[in-house]
């Protein structure tokens, strides 16, 4: 999703979309290469790399939400004749179609009889593109229910954020393949192998999905010092209850409070993480009349940058990946290079996109 006024670009947003997008490129990069003689938590580096990687989604699909409502909301017409809802359905169908193509199990595009069930499993894996594209589905939904009870958007999406949240420790304890297909159990839990269940990650698209609700209805309130302090208070207290959290995990011997705390803590500390961040990137933002275009492309072609990197990692039906000829081989040396060679290839490619879209532009007028 991309801004289309440049006075309503959210500079901030932008920076956020770029970094999240290259953390995860050279998060995947560092973790299809890097040897396991190298994992050690005993290493200040490693120990912050993986955290950083832990938070990588949250961050991008906090901020997902926050674009795709921002914009849903800032075209002040009623949902069923705004026609951001017609480009949302577009992208719900696009995301999770290429979410299934990516991992698509035969190369021969319409001949199963090979396909073994290894590969039916990765197939209908559920993966970040399937959980976006019904993230924004629930978005809208939310919206949708929010514009019925008068416009209360903060109420709506938060209930659906506590929903999606609240239900997620008790969600994955259910044996989910005895009552649906693996397609379909493949969405409610990581049994199935899927890395993005809607539980509880669509929370993070709708928290996302606040803020975008709020910046839509105060349009400069990013401007402000005061906004930033607001996300750096709220984010304070969610790590406040996390720690809160961890207290009451080492006080404790029952062990489903000790599940339900440590359940429930990871979310505070993953949303107040998020929220923190977003407050010290507004905050330096504030003197920013504008940032290097090249960012602003890199954030705008995410889901080019997610696909290709993917592919070339991983490979496809049709493709065969460096997983396969480097897999958790590589020294810190050779995979640092190996990042940044991944992170200016995403680059490249993204200019390149964009110089190719003005050039059929020139040629259409």
């Amino acid at each position: 999703m991309t801004f289309n006024s440049k006075k309503n670009r959210i500079i901030f947003i932008d920076l956020l979309r770029a970094f999240a997008v290259l953390q995860m490129v050279q998060g995947h990069t560092v973790d299809v290469l890097l040897s396991n003689d190298y994992r050690n938590f005993d290493s200040t580096i490693f120990s912050i790399w993986f955290f950083m990687r832990g938070m990588t989604a949250p961050i991008f699909l906090f901020t997902a939400g926050t674009v795709f409502t921002y914009l849903l909301r800032l075209a002040k017409e009623p949902f069923l004749k705004n026609h951001r809802v017609k480009k949302g359905i577009f992208r719900f169908l696009l995301l999770v179609g290429l979410g299934y193509l990516i991992r698509y199990p035969t190369a021969t595009v319409v001949v199963f009889s090979d396909v073994t069930p290894e590969q039916w499993a990765i197939f209908f894996t559920v993966d970040v593109l399937h959980l976006i594209g019904f993230g924004i589905l629930f978005i809208m939904l939310f919206a949708f229910i929010s514009e019925k009870v008068g416009n209360r958007d903060t109420l709506i999406f938060s209930l659906g954020a506590l929903f999606f949240f609240g239900l997620w420790p008790f969600i994955v304890q259910i044996s989910w393949t005895n009552y649906f297909p693996v397609p379909i159990a493949a969405y409610f839990y990581e049994k199935t192998g899927s890395l993005f269940p809607l539980f509880p990650w669509v929370g993070y698209l709708l928290c996302g999905a606040m803020l975008g609700s709020y910046l839509a209805k105060k349009p400069f309130i990013f401007k402000t010092t005061r906004f930033s302090l607001k996300l750096a208070i709220m984010g304070s207290l969610l790590i406040f209850l996390f720690a809160i959290s961890k207290i009451i995990y080492n006080s404790t011997q029952n062990e489903v409070i000790k599940y339900l705390t440590d359940s429930y803590g990871l979310l505070s500390l993953r949303v107040g993480f998020v929220l923190i961040l977003n407050s010290i990137v507004s905050f330096v933002s504030l003197k920013l009349n504008s940032i290097p275009k090249l960012l602003v492309l890199i954030g705008r072609n995410t889901l080019s940058i997610y696909v290709a990197h993917l592919v070339i990692l991983f490979g496809s039906a049709w493709s065969p990946g460096l997983i396969l000829l480097f897999d958790k081989s590589l020294n810190v040396w050779n995979t640092t290079v190996s990042a940044f060679l991944m992170i200016i290839t995403m680059t490249i490619m993204v200019v390149v996109i964009h110089r190719l879209k003005i050039r059929n532009k020139e040629i259409i007028t």
